[in-house]
């Protein structure tokens, strides 16, 4: 009896272990256990979890609260279904506006035809020290099918994003430009936010067909002539800029104004949708000072020598506040000296003279100088204008020159008081006689 026991146990062993390996991978590689191709039928499928609304996207950084956030699901089955309400998971650092011990919940205000997709949004916050990164999730989806009465569940695992929030900004670094001349200009394209922004493309727009559209207009662009309009960027990495370069001719009727260039940016958000966003760049337009330095020499004016010269502005703009300084190059001894000239107005020469002194014993013969106009412009920036040349300095024999002038003087006084002697002598002489 007891051999008949062990048998049949022995054929019992023999036979369970005549299956199990290709018993397993034959489930594994169905579909019919927990592997990863596993598929269940059911009336709702999961399609995507993002921040935002339906059909729009938005970027969410650390520290944003009440931001809502989107799942889309598609009705598959072959029922309408009704009565839908989701209830949302998170990890740690998500929370609802409601308080850390609410329930973030969503409810749909219509029912999903077959065959659609329908969306539940639910509102978080996002802590402050959340980083930027990927997070799994989880949401509950409670509904009904129509002419059928109960509840069905469905659970559902996905992963979204805390992508950061790009701010874009652009500025001129020399916010000002020049009238009657071709002006070199620099726009700075800066990424402010904490998510990088891909593929930047930006075009200057011109408004002229806005302006006849509208009563007024916002920018007078179509005023300028800018030959670069176009730019391709590249990708902009949160905090860091990137620059683009223009060459931009002002014609003199706009000199004063503001000149507003409109610029739209198109780019990639780190969801990976292109965005159109419309920004203005402002530069202010100044006058066109342009100063020449001429007629630079020595000339004795009563017995002292005075450098002259003059300057002309062959510009738009007058100069405001002139100084003209002189000071000796080289070896000169010349000892530096500065007048006050005013203003320099446009189209009239203005002179200046300035006395000629030394350091020390005067040296004469040729000596180096430079002579630095210094003025200032409508905005009041202080310009310098250097003029380098080479006056001769003669010796001035004064003493000389003194005593020729006394002689002179001398000469005919005496010539007269000879002739009145000369007269009386002779008016005497015919008395006694």
């Amino acid at each position: 009896m007891i051999i008949s026991i062990i048998l049949c146990m022995s054929a019992a062993l023999a036979l369970l272990f005549a299956f199990p390996v290709d018993s397993v991978a034959q489930t594994a590689s169905g579909g019919f256990g927990d592997s990863p191709f596993e598929r269940k039928f059911g009336d709702v499928k999961f399609l995507d979890a993002y921040f935002g609304t339906p059909g729009s996207k938005i970027e969410v950084e650390p520290g944003d609260s009440n931001v809502p956030f989107t799942i889309i699901f598609a009705n598959v089955g072959t029922q309408d279904i009704t009565g839908i309400r989701g209830q949302l998971s998170l990890p740690l650092g998500f929370s609802p506006p409601d308080g850390p011990n609410s329930v973030i919940l969503s409810n749909s205000d219509s029912n999903s035809v077959a065959g659609d997709t329908f969306h539940l949004t639910f509102f978080v916050n996002v802590d402050s020290n959340t980083d930027i990164q990927q997070y799994p999730g989880a949401v509950k989806v409670d509904y009904s099918r129509l002419r059928e009465s109960g509840v069905r569940t469905s659970f559902y695992e996905f992963t979204f994003k805390v992508t950061g929030d790009s701010v874009i900004n652009v500025r001129a670094l020399e916010p000002f430009l020049t009238s009657l001349k071709s002006n070199d200009v620099v726009i700075e394209v800066a990424n402010d936010g904490t998510a990088p922004i891909s593929s930047v493309d930006i075009v200057a727009t011109n408004t002229q067909t806005e302006t006849m559209q509208n009563s007024s207009s916002t920018t007078n662009v179509e005023n300028v002539i800018i030959l670069e309009t176009n730019w391709d960027v590249g990708n902009i990495e949160p905090k860091s800029s990137r620059y683009l370069t223009a060459t931009v001719y002002v014609p003199e009727e706009v000199k004063g104004d503001t000149l507003r260039i409109p610029l739209d940016i198109t780019y990639y958000n780190a969801h990976g949708d292109q965005l159109t966003i419309s920004k203005i760049v402002d530069f202010y337009i100044k006058g066109f000072i342009d100063l020449s330095i001429y007629g630079v020499r020595v000339l004795e004016l009563s017995g002292s020598q005075m450098v002259v010269g003059e300057i002309i502005n062959e510009g738009n703009e007058d100069a405001l506040f002139g100084f003209v300084t002189l000071e000796g190059m080289n070896n000169s001894n010349i000892k530096q000296q500065t007048q006050f000239i005013d203003e320099i107005e446009i189209d009239a020469p203005v002179p200046f003279n300035i006395p000629l002194e030394f350091e020390g014993e005067p040296r004469y013969g040729e000596h180096d100088i430079k002579v630095t106009v210094r003025y200032k412009d409508n905005t009041r920036d202080e310009v310098f204008l250097p003029y380098e040349t080479v006056i001769n300095v003669e010796e001035v024999i004064i003493e000389d020159g003194a005593e020729s002038n006394y002689t002179l003087m001398i000469l005919p006084i005496l010539a007269g008081v000879g002739v009145v002697a000369f007269a009386v002598h002779r008016k005497r002489s015919k008395s006694e006689s």
